[in-house]
């Protein structure tokens, strides 16, 4: 009989208690895409492996499938704590908001190498970055810039170089309409029912999506581009994904 345990990575992206002494873990594997699993006794002090599996870990994991949908952890050994993160509120936050995006937007237990290196990177990027205790963290460079990159991996890139309902180049785009995928002038912004878009802010969303995560934070978004790019990124999780980010309004 053909093992049911293999070892992949996984970050963990959430983790809630089960019973007096189990956790149940959502993961995103390099192997699987995002799975369900549940860590036994690992809220023990003598658990072998309980503070390996913190929300933001990078781990190499064993996982075992049975019959249920949830998997079982039979062992994990840290590739990148990203204590760094977890430990500053600030840093915390930008990483609990790009977890839960990770959650929202891959939902199926299907490999996808790109979303699962962009989301390691992310969290290597985060752990540099340095804290703005006095930011909100929903405006971050380096969140918007891995949340724009989600949308783009899961097909959901907003068009942005002509009006997405008219197809006019050359047109100043004053209005961005999920329905329509894109930017849109001021013809087409009343019958599409767009949200008001800056210049600002459609160079600095083209700037996050041509640039590494690395450099988001040198984009030199201002205020106003900030929170254009923010409302791209929700009205797209609305329309497209039918939901809204928890993290988003903390």
């Amino acid at each position: 009989m053909a093992s049911r345990s293999y070892k992949t990575e996984a970050v963990v992206l959430r983790s809630f208690r089960l019973g007096e002494a189990d956790r149940v873990l959502h993961l995103y594997t390099l192997d699987r895409g995002r799975i369900g699993a549940v860590a036994k006794g690992v809220r023990k002090t003598k658990s072998r492996f309980g503070a390996r599996l913190e929300p933001l870990s990078h781990v190499a994991m064993m996982l075992h499938e049975g019959s249920g949908e949830l998997q079982t952890v039979t062992g994990a050994e840290l590739v990148r704590p990203h204590s760094a993160s977890r430990e500053d509120y600030y840093r915390l936050s930008v990483g609990l908001i790009g977890a839960e995006a990770m959650l929202r937007l891959f939902t199926e237990q299907e490999a996808n190498e790109r979303a699962f290196t962009a989301l390691t990177r992310f969290l290597d990027v985060l752990d540099d970055t340095a804290s703005q205790p006095e930011a909100r963290a929903a405006l971050d460079p380096l969140v918007l810039s891995f949340q724009l990159k989600l949308l783009w991996l899961s097909g959901y890139l907003p068009h942005l170089t002509s009006c997405a309902e008219c197809a006019e180049t050359g047109v100043t785009l004053v209005g961005y309409s999920p329905r329509s995928g894109g930017a849109v002038c001021a013809a087409c912004a009343s019958r599409t029912e767009a949200l008001g878009l800056s210049a600002d802010g459609i160079a600095g969303i083209e700037a996050l999506l041509g640039s590494p995560l690395s450099d988001a934070a040198r984009a030199g978004l201002g205020e106003r581009a900030s929170r254009d790019a923010l409302k791209v990124i929700t009205s797209s999780y609305e329309y497209h994904g039918g939901f809204r980010l928890r993290t988003l309004s903390a």
